[in-house]
């Protein structure tokens, strides 16, 4: 397996945008976004139950 420096992983990536579109992109933020909310709201709410000892 070779190595990939991420300047070039970057460039491959953003010319792969430019000519398939924002599609991809556009999906991929949000998937990113809507599990980063659902993790923030479970670490925030677990805070919240309350200990019947």
């Amino acid at each position: 397996m070779e190595h990939h420096p991420a300047a070039a992983w970057l460039t491959e990536a953003a010319s792969a945008v430019q000519q398939h579109g924002t599609g991809n992109l556009l999906r991929i933020v949000l998937v990113v976004m809507v599990l980063g909310c659902a993790l923030t709201a479970w670490f925030l709410l677990r805070g919240y139950k309350r200990k019947d000892d």
